[in-house]
């Protein structure tokens, strides 16, 4: 047991259960470990959500932004993403897809790189379970579409090969709406985290894992926020 994350941890405020009001912001929360072992897989997992944000705001979708790692100027695409998020590389393949895509392969690789350096079994088992999933509906649409499925997966080496999402795809496909389904996804992660997180261990996993369950319940509520102006135009 760390020390050092004994008292990180316990100073933390206790997250409720999905849907409930997140006790802290994610930027927050990157700063209370800084310093600490713990403070890349934090990053990492936060990171996630910072570029989710960007999609969105790029797409119109988001109009304000509340990175944690990123700077808000590089989420609204102003100033250029680090450089562990370049893809040039992927560019000087002649692989078409979308831009976004690249920048997610990027993410994913980097993250496993930190998993692999920092010992973090949480952050690896967690971006297996991502690729997995992101994949999964990246095929389902595009064969709804009737495009080429390879065209829009990422990073396909790292996704967990034992992850079995067909009941899940079923019910995000029978979704009401957009948001609903965006519901459904993170119902399913805020079980996977559930069943995976590394609670009382005092280790930089159980840090990480508390990053991953804050950052849903961050996410949760923006859709609840979004949901709400929906409404207010109806």
């Amino acid at each position: 047991m760390a020390v050092g994350n004994y008292y990180l941890i316990t100073a933390l405020p206790s997250l409720g259960d999905l849907g409930s009001m997140p006790p802290i912001a994610p930027a927050d929360l990157v700063d209370h470990v800084a310093g600490a072992g713990a403070r890349e897989p934090v990053e990492m997992v936060l990171l996630s959500d910072d570029l989710l944000q960007r999609d969105a705001f790029l797409a119109g979708e988001l109009e304000q932004p509340e990175p944690a790692v990123l700077t808000r100027v590089q989420v609204q695409d102003e100033e250029p993403m680090p450089p562990y998020l370049a893809t040039e590389a992927d560019e000087a393949s002649g692989r078409n897809r979308p831009a976004s895509d690249a920048v997610w392969e990027a993410y994913f690789r980097c993250a496993a790189e930190v998993a692999r350096r920092r010992s973090s079994d949480f952050l690896a088992a967690w971006v297996g379970y991502e690729v997995a999933l992101r994949n999964a509906l990246a095929v389902a649409r595009a064969k709804a579409l009737d495009l080429d499925p390879d065209a829009y997966t990422v990073a396909a080496d790292l996704a967990d090969r034992d992850a079995d999402f067909q009941t899940l795809l079923s019910e995000w496909a029978d979704a009401e709406n957009p948001l609903e389904g965006l519901r459904v996804l993170d119902r399913a992660r805020w079980q996977w985290l559930a069943e995976h997180d590394a609670h009382f261990t005092f280790a930089d996993d159980e840090l990480a894992a508390y990053a991953a369950k804050l950052m849903l319940l961050m996410r949760w509520h923006r859709l609840e926020q979004a949901e709400k102006e929906a409404d207010k135009e109806h």
